[in-house]
């Protein structure tokens, strides 16, 4: 017997004739606590960030377009290239869904190297630590932050219906009121729960109680293992997309593929924030 859901609208709300979606609302709010757990990591003492007012706004508004632009880029490239090709118009429909976290990712490390190197040149010559050592230090509070825009995002993925998970027997399966498929695996909510509220707790943990936030690149290595290893367990349970479907005869997805490399390029980041130079 499975558990039936009423559908929920993706629209949140609507505004003046504008409809306001959950997807959107869901940015806003990773957004919004996002940039207030950020600002107090930084505060503390050993955090080895300086950002004036100013530059913190201007750094968050380069995270928000890197995550935009990078998770939209991301899922044109790696998951749908042949329609977005036909329809090149829809690349700009971001309302309608499509955002890949590792091209997300990828915007993120982009930006905050181009903004570290902005900063760190602004700098008078003694106070420089370098481009990179200034984005890693970035990146690790951000890698703290990430999960709860994960969080939100899969809640807004099954809000939306998306991405759902492959049929299942089991007494927790999930239908839809209306919908006559087989029961599925709410394949978003397990992977809000493990990349979001786990993934969150533990890089929380190992910031606030370890030392490894002083070693730059750290907590960035342990987020992009960590999220490898989550993605890659909640795959199990998540339908392959439709138009790509599984890269192998024995179930790869291309979720999965992207993770581990993912996961590799966090372990060599972990092992390098270690050496002495």
């Amino acid at each position: 017997m499975a558990i039936v859901i009423e559908p929920i609208s993706p629209v949140a709300f609507s505004f003046f004739g504008l409809d306001v979606r959950w997807y959107a609302l869901a940015y806003v709010a990773a957004f919004v606590v996002g940039y207030f757990l950020f600002r107090h990591l930084i505060s503390e003492k050993d955090s080895g960030i300086s950002l004036t007012k100013k530059q913190m706004d201007d750094f968050f508004t380069t995270i928000i377009f890197s995550v935009i632009l990078g998770g939209r880029l991301g899922y044109v490239l790696f998951y749908n290239l042949p329609f977005f090709l036909r329809h090149p118009l829809e690349i700009l429909a971001v309302w309608h869904g499509g955002m890949s976290f590792h091209g997300g990712l990828l915007g993120v490390i982009i930006g905050t190297v181009l903004f570290a190197r902005a900063v760190d040149r602004s700098r008078d010559a003694p106070a420089r630590q370098g481009t990179f050592r200034t984005a890693f230090r970035l990146l690790d509070m951000v890698a703290v932050v990430a999960p709860i825009g994960l969080f939100f995002g899969r809640i807004a993925n099954f809000i939306n219906m998306e991405v759902m998970g492959r049929p299942t027997t089991r007494p927790w399966g999930v239908v839809f009121a209306g919908d006559n498929a087989l029961p599925r695996h709410a394949s978003p909510l397990y992977e809000a729960a493990a990349e979001g509220l786990v993934l969150f707790t533990l890089m929380y943990g190992l910031c606030r109680w370890t030392r490894l936030r002083t070693h730059p690149g750290a907590l960035s290595g342990v987020l992009g293992m960590g999220y490898a290893v989550a993605r890659i367990f909640c795959e199990q349970f998540r339908a392959p997309d439709v138009q790509i479907g599984f890269l192998t005869s024995w179930g790869l997805t291309m979720g999965q593929l992207l993770s581990g490399v993912m996961f590799l390029g966090g372990a060599i980041i972990f092992a390098i924030a270690f050496r002495k130079k």
